[in-house]
């Protein structure tokens, strides 16, 4: 973060990147992640100095164990409103917009950091990248999907990392679609995705998984093999197989996890290993979840 004291400029790339702005540092922050980047907060009754992002920001209210959210005014873009901020709600902080913020009692909440590119990369199928504009939004109502991405951020961020970059790519493309949708000022028609991936460009991906399945695969060089965007090739990838990206690789995991099972005598912690779960545990959640069996029983019955 630089700049002086009347504007500060927040780049959440960093570690700790608001300690010159709020009074305590995040609970709790992603680390690693690529394009997206979540922190979460809570501080005491407070007024922030004006500041500016470098990344979108999305600000999103907490409950306090009561249930209740903190009140206060918001400045963006050199207008004031003042909220009265319900659990879910949010306000969009564009990158580059002044801004700054008040809240009258104890104060929970969440800051989800996009990097701009990704509006740019996701929304080149649909209109030109340069008229992508991200429109300011006071904290006025809530947005489940935008609700429901962050929570299971948050949960990612809790569990250490099981789902993987995959994950948090697949979160961030549906998040950038969401916002080209509803929050620019340039939205993208609908378009229809019935044919999905040709015969031989679904072929090299699916080939290309099956030969790093013990790999951390990205939705990006999925994408780059079908030679489209990663929100596009998502689509038409779901359109092809009837499943997402991601789960079409736990499935293949889960698959040859079966296989290793049945003729191999790997423990179970070598097993995930070898097929890409992050742990022995990660193995078995989501090995009961295609089965309905855990791996151990499994093995035992074959």
């Amino acid at each position: 973060m630089t700049g002086s004291a009347s504007s500060l400029v927040l780049d959440h790339r960093e570690a700790d990147a608001a300690r010159l702005l709020l009074p305590r540092p995040a609970v709790c922050s992603s680390a690693g992640w690529r394009n997206t980047h979540l922190e979460l907060y809570q501080q005491p009754p407070f007024a922030t100095a004006e500041h500016r992002h470098r990344l979108h920001a999305i600000a999103l209210g907490l409950p306090d164990g009561a249930g209740r959210c903190a009140a206060g005014d918001r400045w963006l873009d050199g207008k004031r409103q003042s909220e009265q901020r319900q659990a879910g709600d949010l306000a969009m902080i564009p990158a580059g917009v002044a801004h700054r913020c008040s809240w009258n009692r104890e104060a929970r909440f969440a800051v989800l950091a996009l990097e701009p590119e990704v509006l740019q990369q996701v929304g080149q199928d649909w209109v030109d990248p340069d008229r992508i504009e991200l429109v300011p939004r006071f904290m006025t109502g809530p947005d489940p999907l935008v609700q429901t991405i962050v929570s299971t951020l948050t949960a990612e961020v809790e569990a250490g990392g099981w789902g993987g970059q995959l994950l948090v790519d697949s979160l961030t493309t549906a998040l950038a679609v969401h916002l080209l949708r509803h929050y620019c000022t340039t939205q993208p028609p609908r378009s229809s995705c019935a044919g999905g991936l040709s015969a031989a460009r679904l072929g090299q991906v699916k080939d290309y998984i099956a030969a790093h399945l013990s790999h951390d695969l990205r939705l990006v060089e999925l994408a780059a093999i079908a030679q489209v965007s990663p929100a596009y090739f998502a689509r038409l990838f779901k359109a092809s197989e009837g499943l997402s990206p991601r789960q079409y690789i736990l499935k293949q995991r889960v698959e040859q996890a079966e296989v290793l099972l049945r003729h191999s005598p790997l423990s179970l912690a070598a097993i995930a290993q070898r097929v890409g779960f992050c742990d022995q545990s990660h193995l078995t959640r989501c090995f009961k979840r295609f089965t309905n069996v855990t791996p151990a029983q499994f093995r035992q019955w074959q």
